[in-house]
């Protein structure tokens, strides 16, 4: 009896650690600090008179939170979590792909697939070298300044990114 519980045990421990080998552990991106980073770009944008939207993804492109100034236009709602789809898609800021779609007439499809939105004013969210989510601006009079809000934005949470 005691040897057929040990094997059990054994048999459990040698499992688990197959499995271990079969998940990954990532860093996640809470709602709370999603909605902040949101709310700093738009205010980050105001304080230079530019009405913009905000939106947090996490690393899937999934939206987690949305934030748009009373006074910015309908369009950058969808804009912006477009912008930041597209920036967690490719793990890259838009800025980076339209000067890649620019200079390769070959990739210019990528402009074509839905959600993903060559603009600047997307901007990665990362812990070290991964990604861990996106946040996307629309809605300054062009995409430099929405990605410097986003920039100053994930600035200003980086001792809570860990």
């Amino acid at each position: 009896m005691k040897s057929s519980l040990l094997a059990a045990a054994i048999g459990v421990l040698a499992g688990s650690r197959v499995l271990a080998q079969d998940t990954v552990q990532k860093t996640r991106l809470k709602a709370r600090l999603a909605v902040n980073i949101a709310e700093m770009a738009v205010a980050e944008c105001a304080v230079d008179g530019y009405s913009v939207s905000a939106a947090v993804t996490d690393r899937s492109g999934v939206l987690l939170a949305l934030v748009r100034s009373e006074k910015a236009g309908a369009h950058t709602a969808d804009a912006s979590r477009q912008k930041a789809f597209t920036t967690a898609s490719s793990r890259s800021p838009t800025s980076a792909i339209v000067e890649n779609v620019a200079g390769n007439p070959r990739i210019a499809w990528l402009a074509d697939l839905p959600d993903y939105l060559v603009l600047a004013g997307g901007v990665p969210i990362k812990v070290g070298e991964e990604t861990i989510g996106a946040v996307g601006v629309a809605g300054a009079p062009n995409g430099g300044l929405d990605e410097d809000c986003a920039n100053i934005a994930i600035e200003e949470v980086k001792s809570r990114l860990n």
